[in-house]
C-alpha cells in the first residue's frame, strides 16, 4: 500500500511547528507497513491533484497569504475538482482561511480566497491565543467507528490567530469548543468539514496530539482509493493517555 501526501507551500506556511503533522501522517502510515511519500509544492511547482491522497496546507502570516493567492488561483479549478472527488485535505489556520471566500484585514483590504467553501474571515481586535479542547461532532465519531478507528470525543490543540472565521449556512464545524475560542470566540464552533476537507485553527501540532484524527485522515484516503479504509490497529496506549491527560488538565483550569 502507498500513501501520497502533498504539502502545499512548506517554505511559506509553517508556523508553530505545523510540519509535525506531516511527520505524524508518514510515521503512522509506516508503522502499518504503508509506504508514505511526501511531495513538497512551493510557488510555481507542478502538482497533479489526482495523484495526491492527502493534501496539507499549514498556517502563515497575512503577508504570506497575500503572496500565495496568485499561485493558488492558477490551481483553482484542478483543486476544486479534486475536493469534489473526495481528496482528503487538512488545512490549518491560514490554510483554512484560504479555502473560504475572503480574509478582510484590519484596514479593510480583502484578500480573496479560493471560494471553495461558504466561510469568510475578518480581522479581530485581539489575538485568540491558548489551549483548546473541542468536543467532536457526532458524525465524525460515527465515521471513525465505521472505519474501525477507536473514536475519541475530543480534539486538543493550541490556537494563535487574530482572524475570526464564520461558517455559512449548511457548513458543519468540527465540533464545539469546551475550552478556548475556536473559529471566532463568539459562536462556540471550531473548524469545519466538508466531504473529506477539514479546516481548523488548532496547532500544537494538531496530529501528534490527536492520533485518532490522524488515522481518520489516512483511512479516508484509502477508502477514496477503493480499499476498505480499515487500518491495522496500533498500540496507542501512550498516545491516547497523553491526549486524555492534556484534555483533563486544560478542562480542570476552567
Amino acid at each position: 500500500m502507498k500513501l501520497k501526501i502533498g504539502h502545499l507551500y512548506p517554505d511559506l506556511l509553517d508556523l508553530y511547528g505545523d510540519r509535525g503533522n506531516i511527520l505524524t501522517l508518514t510515521q503512522r502510515a509506516q508503522w502499518r507497513g504503508i509506504e508514505a511519500k511526501v511531495q513538497r509544492v512551493s510557488l510555481g511547482d507542478p502538482l497533479d491533484f489526482s495523484k495526491i491522497d492527502i493534501l496539507f496546507i499549514g498556517g502563515g502570516s497575512d503577508r504570506e497569504q497575500d503572496i500565495l493567492v496568485e499561485d493558488l488561483m492558477k490551481r483553482k479549478q484542478e483543486f476544486k475538482a479534486a475536493i469534489e472527488d473526495g481528496l482528503v485535505v487538512l488545512a490549518i489556520c491560514g490554510g483554512y482561511q484560504l479555502l473560504g471566500q475572503y480574509y478582510q484585514m484590519a484596514g479593510g483590504k480583502k484578500i480573496p480566497g479560493l471560494g471553495f467553501l461558504d466561510l469568510w474571515t475578518e480581522a479581530g481586535s485581539k489575538r485568540l491565543i491558548g489551549n483548546v479542547v473541542v468536543k467532536l461532532e457526532n458524525g465524525l465519531n460515527e465515521q471513525s467507528a465505521q472505519l474501525s478507528i477507536k473514536p475519541l470525543e475530543t480534539l486538543v490543540g493550541f490556537e494563535n490567530h487574530s482572524g475570526k472565521t464564520f461558517l455559512g449556512n449548511g457548513l458543519a464545524s468540527l465540533g464545539q469548543v469546551l475550552y478556548g475560542n475556536g473559529n471566532n470566540g463568539e459562536d462556540g464552533a471550531e473548524g469545519m468539514h466538508y466531504k473529506n476537507v477539514f479546516g481548523t485553527y488548532l496547532h500544537g501540532p494538531l496530529l501528534p496530539k490527536n492520533p485518532h484524527f490522524t488515522d481518520l485522515l489516512i483511512a479516508l484516503a484509502f477508502e477514496r482509493s477503493g480499499s476498505s479504509g480499515k487500518l491495522a490497529a496500533l498500540d496507542d496506549q501512550l498516545e491516547l493517555l497523553t491526549h486524555q491527560t492534556m484534555v483533563q488538565r486544560i478542562l480542570n483550569r476552567s
